[in-house]
């Protein structure tokens, strides 16, 4: 069973900064791709970052030079460093994980709440 679970989420000013943590209950080298995506009420989850076992990273176009993704392999977890975080950017945050098995398996963690005050 693969579990997810993130940590880091939080209140924060506009302008500041959060890291948020999704530990892996395995070794995340057995997920094809980790990332990060966030939810709004009303609205669809969109895309964050995407980070490949080979290291190849995708942002959405947005946020590109904001946030970075990046992972500590001996720790199983994939981070998600917020920079010069904006009123907008408040949202619940999942983690993801993906499986290529001649179809794709998607795992999610349960998301934490990031809110920014303006």
């Amino acid at each position: 069973q693969v579990q997810l679970v993130e940590s880091g989420g939080g209140l924060v000013q506009a302008g500041g900064s959060l890291r948020l943590s999704c530990t892996a209950s395995g070794s995340i080298f057995s997920f094809d791709a980790m990332g990060w995506y966030r939810q709004t009420p009303g609205k669809q989850r969109e895309l964050v970052a995407t980070l490949t076992i080979g290291g190849n990273t995708n942002y959405a176009d947005s946020l590109k030079g904001r946030f970075t993704i990046s992972r500590d392999n001996a720790k199983n977890t994939v981070y998600l460093q917020m920079n010069s975080l904006k009123p907008e950017d408040t949202a619940v945050y999942f983690c993801n994980a993906i499986k290529w098995r001649v179809v794709r398996y998607d795992y999610w963690g349960q998301g934490t709440q990031v809110t920014v005050s303006s």
